[in-house]
């Protein structure tokens, strides 16, 4: 079974509608008095992101291929370039970024491998574009 990958013709997410929740590895303890104490549930936990892009109808066109068809109706895992890392220059301990040659800078390569959210994707008009929100779940 190949693992799908997220088309390269989308846009990254916009930075408005970023949320990331980690998943709660935690069990709570009870206690008759005194602060909470937890103990650790599970050793792998995933992360819960939503997302929305800003797209084309060529772009909306892409996506839909992708969830419908790609991803078959987002029942399928795929891996996803993470919008916080991937693409962005490798940084030297002083914030100056790191060259790989005289004119490339060397960039961080970072995917994440994710299945669809609970809900399905949702989409409003923007002007004569598309705003499409989803969520996905980042694989531990």
């Amino acid at each position: 079974m190949t693992i799908a990958t997220w088309p390269s013709e989308l846009p990254r997410p916009e930075r408005v509608s970023w949320n990331l929740t980690r998943q709660d590895a935690r069990r709570k303890l009870r206690s008759d008095a005194g602060p909470p104490r937890y103990r650790r549930r599970m050793s792998a936990t995933a992360k819960l992101v939503s997302l929305s892009i800003l797209v084309s109808r060529d772009g909306k066109a892409i996506f839909d291929r992708f969830f419908d068809d790609t991803t078959e109706d987002g029942t399928m895992l795929f891996w996803v370039p993470d919008p916080t890392t991937d693409g962005w220059a490798l940084l030297t301990e002083g914030n100056l970024p790191i060259l790989a040659t005289d004119t490339q800078y060397l960039l961080l390569p970072e995917t994440w491998l994710c299945a669809w959210g609970d809900q399905p994707p949702s989409e409003t008009v923007v002007g004569v574009e598309f705003r499409i929100s989803f969520s996905v779940v980042v694989m531990p």
